[in-house]
């Protein structure tokens, strides 16, 4: 029988040992993550954020910035255009269109203006890898919803000579350009895939060089897209749907049409997208003590759709007001998590490796959808970036494939995407 003295010995070892091993693979994870370009490539943006005295320069209370891209160790975001979707008549297109170039603008006015010895602007992955070479962060833009183009294809060219290398043909609702995800709930569809526009829209953007993105419009939409395309597809924002059955997710069909099409999808750190029972039970707990905040504080938690369906200014308010009552709620939410465990990194990295057991390490990359609801447990922020390549490390991932998912794969479909736009316009 094992005396009491040779049991703690023996556990003070054990725990010795796990320390060590602990150690080992944060450092190899550090050594990595610090090698590799990182690229999240869905970043949403307030303009008000965007000014001389309120940017991104600051570390603001926002979940991306170049303060918590520097501590997370983040080397290239996409900024995101995106517009709201009011109806499909000249008057909506063209305040969706003002608020767009205000976007534009305001990314321009950060990398130009505000911190150019910071961050620079890339339209190529040779660009990006100047750029991090010199030292700085990097700026991308991709177009959440074509709505705001209207019906002017020459406002894809506009758009792509402001930045934008890569577009979404729809967001929630259909557009005038294709359908999207959201027909799913009540089996309603404007276009049955693509409309004769959008189709337009999808060979205009191979002319010039702009990945198509498939995270928002439907099934049918997709597959269209890439029959259509002569260039490769990415999926900015969205995860496996074999593991979480939701609208914005990729099914097995889908994701061997990417495959085969040589695209992308990057799995998003979306709680929703990731473990809905999870999230789910997680969330009825939070909006409770969000409730009982907010009352004393005098906000109102609203549903996300109706957030989603305010004007610019009132859901920027909204959510200014939102990140003030949370803070205020931190202390009750640490508590509960102890009782209710929100989806965290390990959710978030088992998509991945679905995703890569189905179509392959080639066609998986990494993407967050911070600042427009994305964010889980150990990835709240670009700050804590690092924990992502821990658990891949975990996992057994080498660098080079850590790499791939972290941006060379989304680097080697752009290249491609651009390869193919060259081939067009020389014809």
């Amino acid at each position: 029988m094992f005396s009491k003295k040779y049991l703690l010995v023996f556990f003070a070892a054990f725990a010795a040992s796990a320390q060590s091993t602990d150690d080992d693979l944060l450092k190899k994870a550090q050594e990595i993550h610090h090698e590799v370009i990182t690229i999240d490539t869905h970043n949403d943006i307030n303009v008000n954020n965007f000014t001389a005295e309120t940017n991104y320069t600051q570390d603001l209370d926002t979940q991306v910035n170049l303060p918590k891209m520097e501590k997370g160790g983040v080397d290239v975001t996409w900024l995101i255009v995106y517009t709201g979707q009011e109806e499909l008549n000249a008057a909506g297109y063209e305040t969706a269109l003002k608020q767009a170039l205000a976007k534009f603008e305001a990314i321009h006015r950060l990398v130009e203006d505000i911190a150019p010895e910071q961050m620079g602007l890339a339209t190529t992955s040779a660009e990006v890898r100047k750029l991090v070479a010199q030292g700085k962060k990097v700026a991308m833009i991709g177009v959440e919803n074509g709505y705001p183009i209207g019906t002017d294809l020459q406002n894809v060219e506009k758009f792509y000579d402001l930045g934008a290398r890569y577009m979404s043909l729809s967001h929630n609702g259909h557009s005038q350009l294709c359908d999207s995800n959201t027909g799913e709930a009540n089996n309603e569809w404007l276009h049955g895939g693509l409309s004769d526009l959008g189709k337009e829209v999808v060979k205009e953007m191979n002319r010039l060089g702009m990945m198509i993105d498939v995270s928002h419009p439907s099934k049918e939409s997709m597959r269209q897209m890439i029959e259509l395309s002569k260039a490769p597809i990415i999926a900015s924002h969205s995860s496996a749907r074999g593991l979480c059955n939701h609208s914005r997710n990729l099914d097995d069909e889908q994701l061997q049409w990417l495959k085969e099409n040589g695209g992308v999808i990057q799995t998003v750190a979306f709680d929703a997208y990731l473990n809905t029972e999870k999230n789910n039970a997680y969330d009825a707990a939070v909006n409770k003590v969000y409730a009982e905040v907010g009352k004393k504080v005098g906000f109102e938690l609203l549903p996300r759709t109706e957030v989603w369906q305010m004007e610019e200014e009132k859901r920027s308010a909204y959510y200014e007001d939102f990140r003030k009552m949370r803070k205020l709620a931190e202390p009750k939410i640490k508590k509960l998590k102890e009782k209710v465990p929100p989806v965290g990194i390990v959710d978030f990295v088992d998509h991945v490796d679905y995703l890569v057991e189905k179509i392959g390490i080639d066609h998986v990359g990494i993407s967050s959808d911070f600042d427009g609801g994305g964010g889980i447990e150990g990835w709240s922020d670009a700050s804590q970036s690092l924990n992502v390549t821990l658990e891949l490390v975990k996992r057994g991932y080498t660098k080079e494939e850590i790499a791939k998912l972290w941006g060379e794969n989304l680097l080697r479909v752009l290249d491609e995407v651009q390869a193919v736009a060259q081939s067009l316009q020389t014809k």
